[in-house]
């Protein structure tokens, strides 16, 4: 299961006392033994600390905790663990707080087969049955489903399209949820909605 990625960013974190972690579709497609296209880690270092001893890399979205940089010739983000505020505008926090926790983390996430993380020894912490779902082909938002919809309203187009996408079935809860809250949409940017669509056409063909 090594991953050459993964096996370079451990390097460059070595020695720093910072913890690097795979996490969300990364995990979730390594876990169903397809190729990774997009590269997400999680750390304990913020963005200021990463600046220190990561080379080459854009802090453009740092106030979220967010780093990107190159590897092998991938696009990798790096994020650091966080807490996150209410969502007054339907996408972004209204205040992002670094924390050292994975169980503080996971809790933001949308759904539970993006929830997992996977440490420096390739082990496997999954905090809220990711696993579980994953091996019975369920989609399962972390927490409450219409709490999830409302931090952001593009999930319902995406537990639709990771449907869609792996022949999966959105469980009981999480597809109420998804029905009663179909006019959020309306308070989305098009262009993200199109985005999305062209994703889900993506994964038709």
């Amino acid at each position: 299961m090594e991953d050459l990625v993964f096996e370079e960013l451990k390097k460059i974190f070595k020695g720093t006392g910072f913890r690097i972690y795979m996490v969300g579709g990364t995990v979730r497609d390594l876990l169903l033994g397809l190729k990774v296209a997009d590269y997400d880690f999680v750390t304990d270092a913020t963005p200021d600390e990463m600046k220190g001893f990561l080379p080459g890399i854009s802090s453009v979205f740092a106030k979220f905790g967010c780093v990107r940089m190159k590897i092998s010739g991938y696009d990798v983000d790096i994020t650091t663990l966080r807490e996150e505020g209410e969502y007054d505008d339907s996408r972004h926090p209204s205040y992002v707080k670094f924390v050292k926790d994975l169980e503080i983390d996971y809790r933001r996430r949308d759904f539970t087969i993006n929830g997992m993380y996977i440490d420096e020894d390739y082990k496997l912490i999954d905090l809220c049955g990711g696993l579980s779902d994953l091996n019975n082909k369920i989609i399962r938002f972390i927490g409450d489903p219409e709490t999830r919809i409302k931090e952001d309203p593009l999930r319902i187009l995406r537990a639709k399209r990771f449907a869609m996408l792996f022949g999966f079935e959105i469980e009981e809860k999480s597809k109420k949820a998804l029905e009663m809250n179909m006019s959020l949409l309306e308070k989305l940017n098009p262009e993200k909605i199109k985005e999305e669509e062209r994703k889900a056409k993506r994964s038709i063909i």
